[in-house]
């Protein structure tokens, strides 16, 4: 085989793995400990957290896309979708008509979305996706994705998106997935805590007594 007919195989194959790769998760560097390379093995399903074994999310809070503030701490007692996402990954692109669909559709039922629109340097172009699929829901603006390292180890990998994590009433990880989610899917990783009864809310001492 000659020198350039070799040299296009090896392109040919380099660009179909990156196409695979881009159809799951959009990832910069070497993946951390513990995740899987998504251009080279298949993800596995979401998983889903019980409720002995869950761990309260990082209380987070800050600007967002189309301005103003934001905070997980405001969700508390609902529901929580935690979406990351960048304007420029083509699996959340993918995904994001599912995510505002869902959305809109579950609010009545106690279910909230937050995004975290990470590596978009300029606010212009983050704002333009979430118009562009009309998403319902703010998402906090972390270009270099500061926000996403205070998450428990295991829960998100910062170097790849798209990801979603599915906080329980009392603001802890039900469950989390690493790439682009179907509408089923998404919802599948919401039942089981719809399902689940609230919390009741803590008792209240009663005030002292008038001298």
């Amino acid at each position: 085989m000659s020198v350039p007919r070799l040299r296009r195989r090896l392109l040919a194959a380099a660009l179909l793995t990156c196409a695979l790769a881009s159809a799951t998760a959009c990832t910069s560097g070497a993946p951390q400990a513990g995740w899987a390379d998504p251009g080279n093995v298949a993800l596995p399903g979401p998983v889903q957290v019980a409720p002995a074994d869950r761990v309260a999310a990082p209380d987070l809070s800050g600007p967002t896309v189309t301005g103003g503030n934001q905070s997980l701490a405001h969700y508390r007692g609902r529901i929580l979708v935690v979406n990351v996402w960048g304007s420029l990954c083509g699996p959340c692109r993918a995904e994001a008509p599912s995510l505002a669909e869902v959305a809109r559709d579950l609010k009545p039922q106690g279910v909230s979305f937050l995004g975290i629109n990470s590596r978009d340097l300029s606010r212009s172009g983050a704002a333009a996706f979430e118009k562009h699929f009309a998403v319902p829901y703010p998402s906090l603006y972390d270009p270099h994705g500061a926000l996403l390292l205070r998450f428990p180890r295991g829960s998100l990998n910062p170097q790849a998106i798209p990801a979603t994590l599915v906080l329980d009433r009392r603001g802890r990880i039900a469950a989390h997935y690493l790439g682009a989610l179907s509408e089923s899917r998404l919802r599948a990783m919401i039942a089981p805590l719809l399902a689940e009864q609230p919390a009741p809310p803590s008792a209240t001492p009663p005030p002292p007594a008038s001298p």
